[in-house]
């Protein structure tokens, strides 16, 4: 294995192990009598990072070659039914994790943030629709940037320009985007304890009583004007930071996969989705320790 993965994840085993030995109460409950797991849950937290860092989309493939080139880190590699029902119950953890790590890098308190969201289909066909475990939740929604149509969910992001997640969410395709945000900032209450934050988001956050709502929070939106608006404050930027945002998200496409997710119930979405976003958050806070120039860079552990 290459040697900076290894290193990153030697560094992260040992921190996620340490943060769970002062905060039990974030792992998953198990009896005091029983079984002892012969994984831990921050080998778990571990090989989950690592199989979205190298872009592997099956759990069997993967586990089969962590079985043969990663058993110096893992001594023991769970089989397939075991690793997929521990990282479902993982789920609340992993969430936990990335704000922890978030707020252990440098770049959490930059003051400009960028804000956006992207589909996550869930399948093409109009059986899937019907049948899938993910009716009621996913449904038909509309990608303004490849002009098409799709059926599943979407991923709202809050982040740095770094492309450190600071806050997101999962929900269905058809949601307002805006009361995603406030329902996001209204989850941590920390987002909206800082002064003079700039977030900058595309057309789609507008609305008067909306952007009233920001400045309470000590956040002053930076958009586009919409069609018959007059210019607004900070224009000459959108361009340069609409790149920033789309790179971000090629981030989670091309190299965490997140088109290829692979889940079929809302258990396994939600894993699959929280596992890419706590790989990138992994890779920025290893690469922000080490001194990397480029905090969001993963090529260094991608092969």
């Amino acid at each position: 294995m290459d040697a900076d993965l290894d290193t990153l994840a030697t560094a992260l085993y040992v921190r996620v192990d340490d943060l769970l030995k002062s905060a039990p109460q974030r792992a998953p409950w198990r009896p005091r009598v029983g079984i002892i797991p012969r994984v831990s849950d921050a080998e778990m937290l571990t090989l989950a990072v690592m199989q979205a860092l190298l872009g592997h989309t099956s759990e069997a493939r993967w586990l089969r070659h962590a079985h043969a080139h990663l058993r110096h880190l893992f001594p023991y590699v769970p089989q397939q039914p075991g690793y997929n029902k521990r990282l479902r119950a993982l789920a609340a953890t992993m969430n936990w994790l990335i704000g922890v790590l978030a707020r252990d890098t440098s770049v959490f308190t930059d003051d400009v943030w960028v804000v956006d969201s992207t589909p996550v289909e869930c399948g093409r066909s109009v059986e899937t629709a019907k049948r899938s475990d993910l009716a009621g939740w996913a449904e038909y929604g509309y990608c303004a940037s490849h002009s098409r149509y799709f059926w599943g969910l979407r991923l709202h992001l809050l982040a740095t320009l770094h492309g450190l997640p600071i806050a997101f969410a999962l929900t269905g395709a058809k949601a307002d985007e805006r009361q995603v945000l406030l329902d996001m900032l209204a989850a941590d209450p920390t987002l909206t304890d800082r002064a003079n934050q700039i977030m900058i988001g595309d057309k789609h956050y507008f609305g008067a009583a909306f952007e009233a709502t920001l400045p309470e929070a000590g956040i002053d939106l930076l958009r586009p004007a919409r069609k018959g608006e007059p210019d607004r404050p900070g224009t000459r930027f959108f361009k340069p930071l609409r790149q920033t945002v789309e790179s971000i998200f090629d981030t989670f496409k091309g190299q965490l996969d997140l088109e290829h997710h692979g889940g079929r119930t809302t258990a396994g979405v939600v894993i699959r989705v929280w596992q890419r976003i706590l790989a990138l958050t992994a890779a920025i806070w290893h690469n922000d320790r080490i001194g990397a120039p480029i905090k969001r860079s993963l090529t260094a552990y991608d092969h």
